[in-house]
């Protein structure tokens, strides 16, 4: 039986355990989440009768196989198509119609964690949530790995070992790794001896630049009148660079009630991460109330919040370090492997390196 190893639960995860699990017998995945939920940044959250997605906001239709795997290969029961469009700002509050480019706004009516549910759901996969992994070890003679998580439990052996954490945290998990570097270290003597595959494959996750996102989350009880499900700031130079209406998405949010999703953008993000939470809430309401004109925004009956450090990546990896790594049994996964920060690009990448997982082993 091949062994697979999982590092972190989110939508290329799932997508990867799926894609193998359907393409191979006598196969046993164990996938390892730091979280209490799945799906990563497209994840959601519950508050009494109200459904919000306060990460990623929907899956578009841009890439077929993406769209195939929503509509007709997982069951499409409480699938939702956002219609209402998105509408623009710019760095004076000025709203003009239309940057709709997509032709589709998938979610659910439970949220986009749905989709990291259902596609694990097709699996045998071993889920292990509230499980941080902090060491990978390569045992060279076997060719199979294996991990500690900070508790100290061990897990393992794998044959194949997959992670799926942001760009920098994978570097970390490899800065640390125990895996013999001299084994894997260039025979050119002109090429530092220390580098090795793992180096090469931090060095270049390393590189990635990531967008940093501080959400507020903003419920009112009354409805929202507008024409538009969400603005967004195309030019980058607002304090804000999204809201979105939540209750444009069907079964999110009770009818007679609003609730808002505001992305600040990421120089006020990276300049607020890590002040107090109630003040940053009140800033964003207030740039809010002042961008859609209606001071009723001020006052929210709840609220709620999350930072992303590592929200979105802005470009992606050198993916010669990446193809280098999977000959050794490591493969990468996520949007910034795909080089697009958009959650169908993560679920193809996910489908297409389980399917080299499968080919490989």
């Amino acid at each position: 039986m091949t062994r697979i190893g999982i590092v972190g639960a989110g939508a290329a995860a799932a997508a990867a355990a799926f894609a193998i699990a359907e393409s191979a017998a006598e196969t046993h995945v164990t996938v390892l989440e730091k979280s209490g939920g799945l799906c990563g940044r497209a994840a959601t959250r519950r508050h009494g009768d109200v459904t919000y997605d306060y990460g990623a906001n929907y899956v578009t239709s841009d890439d077929q196989r993406v769209v195939d795997l929503l509509t007709e290969t997982l069951e499409t029961d409480g699938l939702v198509d956002v219609t209402d469009p998105v509408w623009t700002f710019d760095a004076d509050g000025a709203v003009s119609e239309g940057r709709d480019a997509d032709d589709h706004k998938w979610t659910y009516e439970g949220g986009l964690t749905q989709l990291a549910k259902r596609l694990f759901a097709r699996t045998d996969a071993s889920i292990h949530r509230n499980t941080r992994v902090e060491t990978i070890r390569r045992e060279p003679a076997a060719g199979t790995w294996r991990l500690e998580d900070d508790a100290g439990d061990q897990w393992g052996p794998f044959d194949a070992l997959l992670l799926n954490p942001p760009a920098p945290q994978t570097a970390e998990l490899l800065r640390s790794a125990e895996w013999d570097v001299g084994a894997d270290t260039d025979t050119d003597p002109d090429t530092d001896a220390d580098t090795g595959v793992r180096d090469r494959l931090a060095d270049a996750a390393e590189a990635v630049p990531y967008r940093t996102i501080w959400t507020g989350v903003f419920h009112y009880p009354f409805a929202l009148e507008r024409p538009y499900y969400a603005l967004v700031n195309t030019d980058k130079t607002h304090e804000l660079g999204w809201i979105a209406r939540e209750e444009c998405k069907p079964g999110h949010v009770p009818d007679g009630e609003s609730l808002l999703v505001v992305q600040a953008n990421h120089e006020w993000s990276v300049e607020h991460y890590d002040e107090d939470p109630d003040a940053n809430l009140e800033d964003l309401a207030e740039l809010t109330a002042e961008l859609l004109d209606d001071e009723r925004l001020l006052e929210p009956d709840w609220t709620d919040h999350q930072g992303w450090r590592y929200a979105l990546p802005e470009d992606g990896v050198d993916l010669e370090s990446v193809r280098e790594a999977e000959a050794e049994g490591l493969y990468c996964l996520g949007d910034w492997v795909a080089g697009e920060g958009r959650l169908h690009a993560a679920l193809r990448n996910g489908l297409e390196t389980g399917e080299r997982v499968v080919r490989s082993n």
